[in-house]
């Protein structure tokens, strides 16, 4: 039984280690980001501003995503801040591989 709660972003081969794409989902944008082990996914909105995540840059090393407008940096696997100015953290969402396709589970 297909699970409605899961939504299809894309292809596993569309984004490569380091890319990350913005997807209007039904709970807000979310930016979904190649990983060195996988994907994650986090809200595409900074906390501090509305900024769109999705055009920052990605440190793989330490799983994190820069807001490119004033610099704060987020888990991408907790969605905490981990640098002013932001102080708040943002959703994160559980990311799922099945058939060469990736999954996301919105609320």
């Amino acid at each position: 039984m297909a699970d409605e709660n899961q939504v299809d972003l894309c292809g596993v081969d569309e984004l490569t280690v380091g890319d990350r794409r913005r997807f209007e989902l039904s709970c807000g944008p979310v930016c979904l980001v190649r990983v060195t082990d996988g994907f994650r996914a986090i809200s595409d909105v900074c906390s501090h501003e509305d900024f769109a995540l999705s055009e920052g840059e990605v440190e793989l090393d330490e799983c994190l995503i820069e807001c490119w407008k004033h610099g704060s940096m987020f888990s991408l696997d907790t969605g905490e801040p981990m640098s002013f100015p932001a102080t708040q953290p943002v959703p994160v969402f559980e990311v799922t591989v099945q058939d060469g396709r990736v999954l996301v589970r919105i609320p």
